[in-house]
């Protein structure tokens, strides 16, 4: 199975039409988006062509293909507009047999996970910084943002195939990867 995960989106004309040029080119079966799709938030500048009717279109023409979950800027006039469902907490999944434990990261963090099995992987967004990490116990992994990176991160987005996770660059370079097999 190959996913591609996207966190951040805020909004961005510019940087939705590349997720959807992307998931084109890489072809994976499901594109799973981790929250803040719509909305740039108080706390972020207004992201490079923020046109958030721009972003409904484009995403609900990908509708059949989106696994998505609620981020601190989704609210329930997002739920009206999209043709998918967008405000779970959180989905449970499982890839070669780990538990995947996806969210988008205000609610249950690497800082505040939930409770997670021995081995389990926690995937979030919502710091706009990319992140592989062992907590002991458990796996962190963070794409990053697509639109509005943060601490000097890149625009990112994550491939999941062959039980390997890669997090690459909007322009498709490998940045970081962890693969699940054996571990």
């Amino acid at each position: 199975m190959k996913l591609m995960f996207v966190s951040d989106i805020h909004g961005s004309a510019y940087y939705c039409r590349r997720v959807r040029d992307i998931w084109q080119e890489e072809m994976p079966q499901r594109l799973v988006l981790l929250g803040d799709l719509l909305y740039h938030g108080p706390r972020n500048d207004l992201p490079k062509e923020y046109a958030p009717k721009e972003c409904i279109d484009i995403l609900n023409g990908l509708k059949s293909e989106i696994i998505a979950v609620r981020g601190n800027c989704e609210a329930e006039v997002d739920q009206m507009v999209l043709q998918f469902d967008c405000l779970a907490d959180h989905i449970l999944m499982y890839l070669e047999d780990r538990e995947i434990f996806i969210t988008h990261g205000h609610i249950y963090s690497s800082s505040n996970p939930p409770h997670l099995k021995q081995g389990s992987i926690l995937i979030h967004g919502h710091t706009h910084i990319p992140a592989m990490q062992d907590m002991g116990g458990f796996y962190y992994i963070n794409p990053g943002s697509v639109s509005i990176p943060k601490n000097n991160s890149s625009h990112n987005y994550m491939i999941y195939e062959d039980g390997t996770f890669t997090i690459k660059d909007i322009d498709g370079r490998e940045l970081m990867s962890y693969g699940i097999v054996d571990k």
